[in-house]
């Protein structure tokens, strides 16, 4: 059973880490990276000690929206049509 369950608006991004972060009773920090949450994972552990917490999010916000051929809009290039 997870420690609490933690809205995603609550926690801090912490760019040296590359994680939301959001504080832990032994003292450090709930971690979860933008990579986990796009995969779907929703538990946020402590590197410290055994708990963890379940993060609130919309999993839309983290999905990866990528064309079907792979391209950015603004990468595509224009082809000449002779």
């Amino acid at each position: 059973m997870s420690y609490d369950d933690v809205e995603i608006e609550d926690m801090q991004w912490n760019e040296e880490l590359q994680a939301y972060t959001y504080p832990c009773p032994c003292g450090d920090l709930f971690q979860i990276t933008k990579e986990d949450l796009k995969l779907g994972e929703e538990i946020a552990r402590c590197p410290s000690c055994s708990l963890y917490i379940t993060v609130i999010y919309n999993a839309e916000d983290f999905a990866d929206n990528k064309s079907k051929n792979n391209l950015d809009p603004q990468k595509r290039q224009a082809v000449a049509v002779a």
